[in-house]
């Protein structure tokens, strides 16, 4: 199980975050304007070989008319990735681990292999904050039973509509595409034509929270 350090992180992952998050096609704000971000959400998932950290942040920027609350997978890892620099949001001290390499989890094939096992039901999801807690608030769901997460290639895409990650399973070499909703609307579901979801709770401005779809599966035709 993940392990949550009580330490500092330097830079933080939102410092971070606000610097990555203008130049992505689905960022909603003005791109001369600097995010206020705030932590609104979120879970985490556990590597099987406990080498990779993940999270899965909701973080809301109040700097424009309205609050816009962003969609983050984050990947942590001691090492860079060979031939990732473009995924990387930024690298950061932490107190405990040292130096860290900050991903954009999409990117990262432990954090998709993760949260294709989160929709098949092969994976537990974990409070965002406490160490060894599941979260019973975050749910995963897959029309087909029987259904396996091993991934054998993955193609990652962004709009402005979000971020698809096409997945060829290594089981019965299907395609699904996972589209990762970046800009959360509270209380919006996955639709008619999903096969599979992610939901889990996402703010609403009076301060209260709705189920929302994080994540929806599609069959790839």
């Amino acid at each position: 199980m993940a392990v949550i350090h009580r330490t500092t992180l330097t830079p933080t992952k939102l410092e971070l975050l606000a610097t990555w998050l203008p130049a992505q096609p689905w960022y909603r704000g003005k791109a001369e304007q600097q995010p206020e971000l705030a932590r609104t959400g979120g879970f985490r998932l556990d590597d099987p070989e406990g080498e990779v950290g993940i999270e899965f942040m909701a973080a809301t920027d109040t700097s424009g008319d309205q609050p816009v609350t962003y969609h983050v997978p984050f990947s942590y890892r001691g090492a860079p990735i060979a031939g990732a620099d473009q995924a990387l949001i930024g690298t950061t001290e932490h107190g405990v681990l040292g130096r860290r390499w900050v991903y954009d989890g999409t990117r990262d094939p432990v954090l998709v292999a993760q949260l294709l096992a989160l929709i098949v039901g092969e994976a537990e999801p974990q409070m965002q904050s406490t160490s060894d807690t599941p979260d019973p608030s975050v749910t995963g769901w897959f029309a087909e039973t029987g259904a396996r997460a091993a991934i054998a290639s993955t193609t990652v895409s962004d709009d402005p509509s979000g971020t698809d990650i096409l997945v060829g399973t290594a089981a019965d070499g299907r395609w699904l595409t996972i589209h990762i909703n970046r800009v959360l609307q509270p209380g919006e579901g996955a639709g008619g034509q999903a096969i599979g979801h992610v939901t889990a709770d996402a703010p609403l401005p009076d301060g209260t929270t709705a189920r929302t779809a994080f994540a929806v599966v599609h069959a790839h035709p």
